[in-house]
């Protein structure tokens, strides 16, 4: 148990402590299947992860099941573990992870991995699955990484493909049927996994195995059970409208990264970007109707008290019903003070259905992505972008009182020439000066530049990525370019960019390396303040693998590590797709 003394020893002592308002008070000790559900990152990431809250709320909204939360330990509270010889606890009960049945996971972030370890080992769980033995929690994972989950074979029972609202309770109903033999070790660890392994979205990454050629490449990849599945078919949610969705909204005693109301009113995308996995991840487009999203809108106030409403999709400006649904949110709460948030927007939906109410939504920066400068590379990537549109939007949104600007471009895309670097001046400093016809002065534009990294499950996936030398000579190349003042420029880690890169389209001898890094004490690879490059190349150099490897070329006949896994997108649509970047179509 985690006494005060110990807490007043940390930073932020409320990561730890749980009772949040609206946590769940269920009975840990009456529950009949016992959840944990871990998140490997701090807690304020967490907790703004809807993934996460609607997990946890659905798990608990089942009569005998018990969900409590685990988020990674910053530095200074694992060190306070280890010294005292103490294991990581839930925040709902005190309980330690051996104390659960299932041990769930959401992998959102490759340079998350090393967390995942972390947890395990303060958990007193084996990080292999090999090394479990019956008596031990069944460990899963789901989440965006599970497109590609070869790199942390090792390490988990069962991956879920997909969305986990529908597979998770059948999941735990197998469980339920044969909990009372596998406690007993009537049944093994690898018969239930058997049984698990029928449900559709579920993967066992024992039950399979690859063959490498000389090269290095994958050969052949196959079951070692006749009964397991080829594929595995990605699990979706049809019905929006009639899957769980938190009604009554978890409110942290400190600020988290989203600190508001997240109103999910759409997943997939109806647009095909060739860089973007999340279309993948999410694929097909589903929408929410209005009137569920008004009525969820208003319970989340009521339960939480939060004065910002954020609508969440992956193209919120694509959602159907956009302009009428915001009408009504604006409607209903702007006299009671609460604001309405959108992500990055499209232009042309602005100045078609949105230019009345720009003036009413938060004036945050408006924030838009046009990932590349030119309309060369555009077309190559599959962006939908008009320059004339975001610039007449621009110079609406000046008029309306905003007066910065967020963009968001890539760099390492297909075929990029240094003018197309360039490029990105010329067109942040056009928008720019739009606002003088405002006030007289330019507007701040704030200029987010990523890497380019080609995803499994997309079109681009077979392109290669930049090396790491060439991500840090175009970056120096974009800050020598940059000299004016009412432009500043962000750029992602390189060093994280390549790792992310090599570690999302990697295959199972990964897993080796994961374990060396963390080994070498390689934790939240993700922040700058802890992230350690060389561990990660020390322990690429003892398991005696080149990163290179991963982030080279593919060929369209090569078996890649995730080719075994069904997202709902057939593997021909993204060969063609391919094809006209190559052709310049």
């Amino acid at each position: 148990m985690l006494n005060d003394e110990l807490l007043l020893g940390v930073r932020k002592p409320a990561r730890y402590i749980g009772g949040e308002w609206n946590s769940s008070r269920k009975d840990f000790a009456r529950a009949e299947i016992k959840f944990a559900l871990c998140f490997p990152d701090k807690y304020e990431v967490g907790m703004s992860n809807l993934g996460v809250r609607i997990l946890y709320g659905m798990l608990n909204s089942i009569d005998d099941v018990v969900c409590e939360r685990f988020f990674a330990p910053d530095t200074d509270m694992e060190m306070v573990l280890r010294n005292n010889g103490l294991s990581i606890l839930s925040l709902e009960s005190q309980r330690q992870l051996r104390e659960f049945d299932m041990v769930g996971f959401s992998l959102g972030y490759e340079l998350g991995y090393t967390n995942v370890l972390n947890i395990l080992e303060l958990g007193g769980i084996p990080l292999k699955a090999s090394e479990r033995r019956e008596g031990f929690p069944l460990v899963i994972a789901g989440g965006p990484c599970v497109l590609n989950p070869e790199p942390m074979h090792e390490f988990f029972d069962l991956f879920v493909l997909g969305e986990g609202e529908e597979v998770l309770p059948e999941i735990i109903d197998v469980y339920r049927k044969f909990k009372s033999d596998f406690e007993s070790s009537k049944i093994s660890r690898q018969e239930l996994l058997v049984v698990l392994s029928g449900i559709e979205g579920v993967y066992v990454p024992s039950f399979y195995e690859p063959r490498y050629n000389s090269e290095g490449k994958i050969e052949e990849f196959k079951p070692k059970l006749k009964d397991v599945p080829l594929k595995i078919k990605k699990r979706i949610v049809k019905n929006l409208d009639e899957a769980y969705f938190p009604s009554d909204w978890l409110v942290p005693y400190i600020q988290i990264v989203h600190d508001r109301i997240s109103l999910e009113i759409m997943r997939g995308c109806p647009n095909k970007c060739r860089f973007c996995q999340a279309r993948s991840q999410y694929f097909p487009l589903r929408q929410k109707k209005v009137k569920k999203l008004l009525n969820l809108a208003e319970k989340l106030y009521k339960s939480s008290g939060y004065e910002e409403i954020s609508l969440l999709g992956l193209s919120v400006s694509d959602y159907g019903r956009i302009k009428e649904l915001l009408d009504l949110l604006i409607l209903r709460f702007k006299e009671r003070g609460i604001s309405v948030s959108l992500p990055s927007i499209k232009p042309k939906t602005i100045l078609g259905e949105l230019t009345d109410l720009i003036s009413t939504i938060k004036k945050t920066a408006l924030t838009f992505a046009p990932e590349a400068a030119t309309e060369q590379l555009r077309k190559a990537i599959g962006k939908d972008f008009s320059e004339e549109d975001f610039l007449k939007t621009a110079e609406t949104a000046y008029s309306s009182g905003y007066q910065h600007i967020k963009l968001y471009f890539m760099i390492g895309l297909p075929y990029e020439e240094f003018s197309d670097l360039d490029a990105i001046f010329e067109f942040t400093k056009n928008a720019a000066e739009l606002r003088r016809k405002v006030n007289g002065r330019p507007a701040q534009v704030n200029i987010s530049i990523n890497t380019l990294i080609p995803k499994p499950h997309t079109p681009l996936q077979w392109f290669k990525m930049l090396s790491l030398e060439e991500i840090k000579n175009r970056q120096n190349y974009l800050k020598t370019c940059c000299k004016n003042r009412w432009i500043k420029l962000a750029f992602h880690n390189p060093f994280m960019s390549f790792l992310e890169g090599v570690f999302s389209r990697g295959d199972r001898r990964l897993s080796g390396v994961v374990l060396s890094a963390f080994r070498k004490g390689a934790r939240f690879d993700g922040w700058d303040e802890h992230f350690d490059f060389n561990k990660w190349m020390g322990a690429f150099g003892e398991c005696n693998i080149d990163p290179d490897f991963y982030i080279r070329e593919r060929h369209l006949g090569e078996i890649l590590p995730w080719d075994f896994l069904d997202v709902g997108i057939n593997k021909s649509e993204l060969i063609a797709e391919f094809n006209k970047i190559v052709a310049r179509e």
